[in-house]
């Protein structure tokens, strides 16, 4: 499926639905998207009050610097794996005021793959402050810009697929 601009925007106003409905903040962690996430879900009018920040942290030492991620994960793992993505989500909520976290990075290419982790290949972290994690790992096809567009859309699907677990606000 191609994911146009417009593609993008709709599933970012869901999110931002989904996100008001529960009264929750979000806070994006990117690697290879470099930020599109933030910019998709800041496109929306509104979106101040459940968009609380991004972290773009392409580098190994942002990761560590910025979001607490573990030396020894990165060794042992490397900064593609959902390992990784999950420290990356985890440390975007605590170094935020956002109930819920999304966390993406990969591979977008057209170099830096390998046979184990090959171009395409991109690593997600969910995560609510409440304890549920989530991660999981997709293998894109296309070049740079389709990888982290769909990218972007599976981070975006990934989290409604969690908010929709939850129940709606009551307050």
């Amino acid at each position: 499926m191609k994911y146009d601009d417009q593609t993008l925007q709709a599933l970012a106003q869901e999110v931002g639905i989904a996100l008001a409905m529960r009264g929750y903040w979000l806070v994006s962690a990117e690697s290879c998207t470099g930020g599109w996430i933030g910019q998709a879900v800041t496109s929306i009018v509104g979106s101040s009050a459940w968009y609380d920040r991004g972290f773009i942290t392409y580098s190994n030492r942002a990761k560590q610097q910025m979001l607490g991620v573990q030396a020894i994960t990165l060794a042992r793992h490397g900064a593609v794996s959902e390992q990784t993505a999950q420290e990356m989500a985890a440390g975007a909520l605590k170094m935020s005021a956002a109930q819920v976290a999304v966390a993406v990075t990969g591979i977008a290419g057209p170099g830096g793959g390998s046979a184990d982790k090959p171009v395409g290949m991109v690593c997600f972290g969910w995560a609510l402050k409440q304890g549920l994690a989530e991660t999981r790992t997709c293998f894109f096809s296309g070049d740079r810009e389709a990888i982290r567009r769909q990218a972007v859309a599976a981070a975006l699907s990934g989290l409604l697929e969690l908010l929709n677990e939850l129940p709606p606000s009551v307050a």
